[in-house]
């Protein structure tokens, strides 16, 4: 199991304004992480999930991707279900959470104010996506919460946006032998609203499955 990739910095401050967010969280949450998350999961896993970026009270309080908020409780449900973690609630670090031939990260390592990173501040992070999608395997499934997820994973992979437009259950087989795969974000919004219901994250799921199933019989 890892926590960061070889290019990841915890103490990155290439972000001014988030920075100082965090900055500000750390001196009225002394207890949260209040810094960059790291990726978890597996070493060389064959689905790497991209998030859009730590939650105030979920990943930037715990450390740990989708861990202690709302939109985690349905991403490892499915995780579970699906046999790529060996307990179907993530709350803490030190919860006994294992993942198999899976790993998180997040397009934007810092909690952004109101959730919204800006264009530069994912242009500056995108250097350590480019860093997890390198260390995938060579058959991987990526599986993008999101516009901005997706979006980010594009650059990191110098692909055009033009040719790869963003649409919930959408998938695209690459040159390199991955696998993007879009979903609406697990939020607590999207749930809510129903626009990502269950039973359409767990299409997602059976999706991803089928193709690593097909591609390495070892899931």
């Amino acid at each position: 199991m890892i926590e960061n990739s070889s290019a990841f910095n915890p103490n990155c401050t290439a972000c001014p304004r988030l920075s100082e967010s965090l900055t500000k969280i750390r001196s009225k949450f002394s207890h949260y992480h209040a810094r960059p998350v790291p990726s978890f999961g597996a070493k060389n896993p064959k689905l790497l999930i991209v998030g859009l970026a730590p939650g105030l009270h979920g990943a930037n309080a715990t450390g740990r991707p989708f861990t202690g908020d709302h939109a985690g409780v349905i991403l490892y449900k499915m995780l579970y279900e699906y046999g790529f973690s060996n307990k179907e609630i993530s709350t803490h670090l030190k919860d006994g959470m294992k993942l198999k031939h899976c790993q998180i990260t997040n397009a934007v390592k810092c909690l952004p104010p109101e959730n919204k990173p800006t264009v530069e501040e994912i242009t500056r992070c995108n250097s350590y996506l480019v860093e997890e999608l390198k260390a995938i395997d060579k058959k991987a499934v990526i599986l993008c919460l999101g516009l901005i997820s997706h979006k980010a994973v594009l650059k990191a992979l110098s692909l055009k946006q033009s040719i790869y437009p963003f649409r919930h259950g959408i998938s695209y087989s690459l040159d390199d032998g991955h696998t993007i795969v879009d979903s609406y974000h697990c939020s607590r919004y999207n749930t809510n609203t129903k626009r990502l219901t269950e039973e359409m994250f767990r299409d997602i799921f059976t999706f991803i499955k089928s193709q690593i199933d097909l591609n390495t019989n070892v899931v």
